[in-house]
């Protein structure tokens, strides 16, 4: 839990206030928005940073380059563009300083081999190598969040159940699109620890 809320605050800490911006693109695949965003860089960072799929991406960078690449989606026959209102451009090469302080945070921690396989959304693959956890765990901080190729692995790997933990219900939603057959629950308050029958 330590390093989980070190991580929290090295990613908010990576870039000033104003300087990032994340936003949804509805109704375009994933390579016209990979494309979109590099025409739209312009020496600005300006990348995917969730892959959600059901068409959903959203992208990260500099404020200016993700304005521009928003307004080129539309251009393209985007659904729908909407900024995101967060603090920080997660998931982009602009979270490099907080990739870095998170490895100085991981060097002393012991890795043991996981029991089960774990997806990591970074590579939406599963691992069970103790050596490479820390390194995955560096790179989710700057790579874009594979989430649609981890949810559908899970389901080939028989999951049925799964759990978002936090507020909102975002990423049930979002598993309910690309694997139907998992059932979700979302927790975001104690109240909605519920036994599940």
């Amino acid at each position: 839990m330590r390093l989980v809320h070190l991580r929290g605050r090295f990613m908010q800490e990576a870039t000033p206030p104003g300087v990032g911006a994340m936003a949804a693109i509805v109704g375009l695949d994933a390579r016209t928005v990979a494309d979109t965003c590099l025409e739209a860089a312009q020496g600005d960072v300006c990348s995917p940073a969730n892959l959600n799929g059901a068409g959903q991406t959203v992208i990260a960078g500099h404020a200016g380059a993700v304005a521009r690449a928003a307004a080129l989606a539309r251009q393209k026959g985007a659904k729908l563009v909407k900024t995101l209102a967060v603090s920080a451009p997660f998931h982009s090469a602009l979270m490099q300083p907080a990739a870095d302080r998170l490895a100085a945070a991981l060097e002393p921690i012991r890795v043991k081999t996981p029991r089960i396989p774990v997806v990591h959304n970074v590579t939406g693959q599963a691992n069970l190598s103790a050596d490479r956890i820390k390194q995955l765990l560096i790179d989710q901080v700057t790579a874009p969040v594979r989430w649609e190729e981890s949810v559908k692995l899970l389901a080939e790997l028989g999951c049925r159940r799964a759990l978002e933990l936090g507020p909102g219900t975002v990423l049930a939603g979002l598993v309910k699109r690309i694997a139907p057959e998992i059932e979700t629950r979302s927790v975001g308050e104690s109240k909605d620890i519920v036994p599940w029958s």
